[in-house]
Formats: structure tokens, C-alpha cells, sequence
């Protein structure tokens, strides 16, 4: 499978030929189905440049599920196992879109609100402003347990608060805009900004990216920036040709996972068991553990790595901890406390951590 490549064709019949579960994210952004009755005048009465193209004519509803059924399939197949899919839309398509996603054994994670901060009004009056899309983020199916989601680097972009699902961003304009003989290249180009935060939060430095509707190349732009690898699909020979001259303009990212959004946290660190604090000596066997800061519950440290509380009753530290408390699940690392030298109680992730970094040089973690 070649990459960092745009091919030329109907995305149907591209996708057919790609490996299964090679790609790690798909961003699409599909035809609309927008439905134009006749043009639109300006108060002024200039012409608005609908979205009036080809490629977004449909016979009948029936005609565009079809077709929205079809591409969907093929990205479920070439998507990985540990993969997700990103889906643009207004409301003429989304809602349809949607229904397709979960018939198709899709299952969302996500839905995402891109509010425009500059929209196009409504010059008729009629009906509110649409200053809204609606972006689906799914994983391939409801039994899928691993995905990327790059929580620390969202939080950090959003100036260290937890990120939203209600994005506010312009729309895109200006230099950013391609325009052929002054003309816009492309009646929908998506703004950079918006793929910034879809490759940044749900792929990692290295992973494939497919945009199935690659138009003037928005998503290969910012996965090349980001240190991605992309495969676009697209129908249209005009738009490949805008495409390609912007992303042969743009400089290789460097290679430096965490210049370019890769934060390491705990589930990157490598797994110890609880044993292995017993082997390199920062626990005992006998020594008391508490489950809380309270006291009130114990549990003794045996040889084995296994704990034992007062009742009698032994278990790991997650399940003797969550049959403690009546929970359905505890992770014990964050849960179980020890009472150090000066005999204040230390949760025994700290040990954890301290073993990790005596074996060879884990790097520090993001909590």
C-alpha cells in the first residue's frame, strides 16, 4: 500500500483494492446531498457560490443511502482493529449518515458540534442561520476496546481544561482558501484547524490516514504537518492537481513523537505486576496496606503478591479492593495506600512508578 499518495477514482472501487485493516483513522467529509433549490441572491444581489457541483447531485434519498452505505462499508474493512472513522455533515445528510454508521455495526464515541464562528447568513429570512456541522466519531464496532484518544493532548490545546464537544472555529478563508484563477478551488474546503484537532486527538505520529473525499487535500495538509501518514481518494482530476501542488509545498514534520502531540501517560508504561514491588524489596510480606487514607479498612501483604483482609477473604489488589467497597471494579494501584518512614500513608503507584524507573529509563508519565 503506498503512501502519502492521492488516488485517482471513485472511492468505492479504491478502497476495494486496499488492504484489509491497514488504515488507523478515516476522515470523511462526503457529498451533502444539499438539495439547492435554485440559486441564492445576495440582499445586494450578487450571487452566492452555492455548493451546486456534480458530485453532490443525487437521484432520490434512496440513491444517496446507497451510495453512504457502500463508501462506509469499504472503510470499515480497510480500517484496523484498533481504528475509528470520522463522518462531516449538515443536517440535509448527517442524521442519515448516522442511522447507516449503527446499521452498519459502527459504534459512536462521539458526536462533535463545529459551530462557525463566521457563517454565512440566511438572505431570504426564512429560517435561522446555519452556523453549525455536525461531525460522528465512531469506533468500528460496540466490542472494540481499544482506540486512540489522545486525552492530554486535547487538554493541553484547550488551554488545560478537559476539551469539548462543541468547537468553535471559523470557517475557512482567506490565505488558507485555494482559488484557481481567483476562483475558490473547491466549493466545501474544510478549514485546517478543524482536521488539527480531529488527527491530533484520534491518531498517533506515524498512523494512516484515508480521506476517502480528499478534495483539495485538507487532511493530507495536516496529517503532513503533524507526522501522519495519508492516502487520499478523490474523482475529481481538478481537485488532485490543487491538492497535490499544496501538499508538495509543505516541509516533512520532524520526527520527535512528543513535538508532534504524542504525550506519553500510564497505559504507555510498561505493565508490572503488584508482585514485583514484593521482588524489588519496596514492600514486604506482611506488611499492611489500607484502602483509604481513613484506615478503617486493611489488608495484609502476602508472599504471593495476594492480599488478605481481616475476614479472611484474599484477592488481588483490584478485586480484594473492589470486594471491599461493593464495586463492580477498583483499580488498586490508586486505590490501596502504604505507610511510609515517617508513617504517612503513600498511595502504591508511587512505588510502581519508583520500580519503573530503577528497571531503565521509563519516561516520566502524565497522571
Amino acid at each position: 500500500m503506498k503512501l502519502d499518495t492521492i488516488h485517482h477514482g471513485d472511492c468505492r472501487e479504491v478502497l476495494a483494492a486496499l488492504p484489509e485493516k491497514s488504515v488507523d483513522l478515516v476522515f470523511a467529509d462526503p457529498p451533502y446531498n444539499l438539495q439547492l433549490q435554485g440559486d441564492l441572491w445576495r440582499p445586494n444581489m450578487t450571487r452566492v457560490d452555492a455548493v451546486d457541483d456534480e458530485w453532490d447531485q443525487f437521484a432520490d434519498f434512496a440513491a444517496y443511502d446507497q451510495f453512504t452505505r457502500e463508501w462506509l462499508t469499504a472503510c470499515r474493512r480497510i480500517l484496523k482493529g484498533t481504528g475509528t472513522l470520522w463522518v462531516i455533515g449538515s443536517y440535509h445528510n448527517i442524521y442519515r449518515v448516522g442511522s447507516i454508521l449503527q446499521d452498519l455495526g459502527y459504534w459512536f464515541l462521539n458526536d462533535v458540534v463545529w459551530v462557525k464562528t463566521n457563517p454565512m447568513p440566511n438572505f431570504r429570512g426564512v429560517r435561522l442561520t446555519n452556523a453549525h456541522e455536525t461531525l460522528l466519531w465512531c469506533k468500528k464496532s460496540k466490542d472494540q476496546k481499544k482506540y486512540t484518544f489522545n486525552y492530554h493532548a486535547m487538554k493541553a490545546l484547550n488551554d488545560d481544561k478537559q476539551m469539548r464537544s462543541d468547537w468553535e472555529l471559523p470557517l475557512c478563508t482567506g490565505a488558507e482558501r485555494l482559488r484557481v484563477n481567483g476562483e475558490k478551488a473547491h466549493t466545501t474546503q474544510k478549514p485546517e484547524a478543524l482536521l488539527y484537532r480531529i488527527i491530533l486527538a484520534s491518531s498517533n505520529p506515524g498512523d494512516v490516514i484515508l480521506d476517502p473525499f480528499f478534495g483539495t487535500g485538507t487532511t493530507g495538509a495536516v496529517a503532513k504537518k503533524l507526522g501522519r501518514h495519508y492516502i487520499g481518494i478523490e474523482r475529481e482530476a481538478r481537485y488532485i492537481e490543487a491538492a497535490q501542488a499544496r501538499l508538495d509545498a509543505i516541509q516533512p514534520a520532524p520526527v520527535d513523537a512528543e513535538i508532534l502531540g504524542k504525550v506519553a501517560t500510564k497505559r504507555d508504561a510498561p505493565r508490572l505486576p503488584f508482585a514485583a514491588l514484593l521482588e524489588g524489596g519496596l514492600l514486604v510480606p506482611g506488611q499492611t496496606l489500607y484502602l483509604d487514607r481513613r484506615r478503617d479498612v486493611a489488608a495484609a501483604v502476602l508472599a504471593d503478591g495476594t492480599l488478605r483482609a481481616a475476614d479472611g477473604a484474599r484477592g488481588s489488589i483490584h478485586k480484594l479492593g473492589a470486594a471491599l467497597r461493593g464495586l463492580p471494579a477498583c483499580n488498586g494501584w490508586e486505590h490501596w495506600f502504604y505507610e511510609d518512614e515517617a508513617g504517612a500513608l503513600r498511595v502504591i503507584d508511587e512505588l510502581r512508578a519508583r520500580l519503573r524507573a530503577e528497571r531503565g529509563g521509563q519516561a516520566v508519565v502524565v497522571p
